[in-house]
């Protein structure tokens, strides 16, 4: 490979970590603020999506180093971005039916002073995780694919009389 595409990986490896962090530092600061509110479902889906972001910046971080997996984690890449598919939706849900439910309300979330616009970018980060995840994952795919491709030629085309 040679030395764009490893930068490219590095860069998106980068950019799924910072997702990640940026999601994780969102989310439990509603956890902070929100936890003592009564019902405890919409907490366990918060949860869900801390550890999905606490599990996705130690996969990045290892993921990060060169030679070490090579291109053949690609299906642990699809299924993280489904994961954060599903947790995009936890976090869409989670304003059904309170002030923040409107794109354009940047109000207070829940009358408790915490802002909307900030549990916005939390699921604005949830989306482009589970993307930046995605492109990972088919492009490892690819990688394998190609690599399958010489190979077969190669040993097709050595044996021909």
């Amino acid at each position: 490979m040679s030395t764009i595409p490893r930068a490219a990986a590095l860069a998106l490896r980068l950019a799924q970590v910072a997702f990640a962090t940026i999601v994780a530092g969102i989310v439990g600061y509603y956890i902070h603020v929100l936890g003592s509110e009564g019902d405890g479902w919409p907490i366990g889906r918060w949860i869900f999506v801390e550890a999905l972001a606490g599990l996705s910046i130690m996969l990045g971080c290892v993921l990060m180093i060169p030679n070490l997996f090579g291109w053949f984690v690609w299906p642990i890449d699809i299924i993280i971005s489904l994961a954060w598919f599903a947790a995009f939706g936890n976090l869409i849900n989670a304003l059904d039916g309170t002030l923040c439910g409107q794109i354009s309300d940047i109000g207070s979330f829940s009358g408790t002073g915490a802002d909307c616009a900030q549990w916005q970018a939390g699921e604005s980060f949830a989306f482009l995780s589970g993307i930046a995840w995605l492109v990972t994952g088919f492009w490892g795919l690819f990688y394998v694919w190609r690599a399958d491709q010489q190979r077969l030629g190669y040993w097709t085309g050595r044996y021909a009389v």
